[in-house]
C-alpha cells in the first residue's frame, strides 16, 4: 500500500471543499453571509478530517464575500490547510485565490 502524504491529502481536500463552497454566486451567497459551519468528513485518501467553511464580508456588509475553508485533523488544527477565495460583489465570475498551508 503506498504511503499517503498527509499534508497533500489535506490540501487536496481543502481544494475540493473550496470549489464546492463557491458553487453559488455572489447573489446567492449574500443571502447567507455571514455564516459558518464545521463537520466531519473524509479526505480523498479516506482519512477522517474536520471541514470548516465560513462566508464572511470582506470590508463591509453587502460588499465582497470571503469564502474560507479549513481542513484539519481534530488533534492538529494548527497543521491544517486554510484556503480562501474572494467573490467580488460586482463581478461574480472573477475570483481571487489565496491560500496558506499551516
Amino acid at each position: 500500500m503506498p504511503s499517503v502524504d498527509r499534508q497533500q491529502d489535506l490540501a487536496d481536500a481543502a481544494e475540493e471543499e473550496l470549489a464546492r463552497a463557491c458553487d453559488l454566486g455572489w447573489r446567492e451567497l449574500s443571502q447567507v453571509t455571514p455564516w459558518g459551519d464545521t463537520y466531519e468528513g473524509f479526505t480523498p485518501a479516506g482519512r477522517s478530517a474536520q471541514f470548516e467553511r465560513n462566508y464572511l464580508w470582506v470590508d463591509e456588509t453587502k460588499g465582497d464575500i470571503c469564502v474560507e475553508v479549513v481542513v484539519y485533523q481534530p488533534q492538529a488544527y494548527e497543521r491544517g490547510v486554510r484556503l480562501t477565495r474572494v467573490i467580488p460583489r460586482r463581478d461574480s465570475t472573477k475570483t481571487e485565490m489565496m491560500g496558506d498551508q499551516e
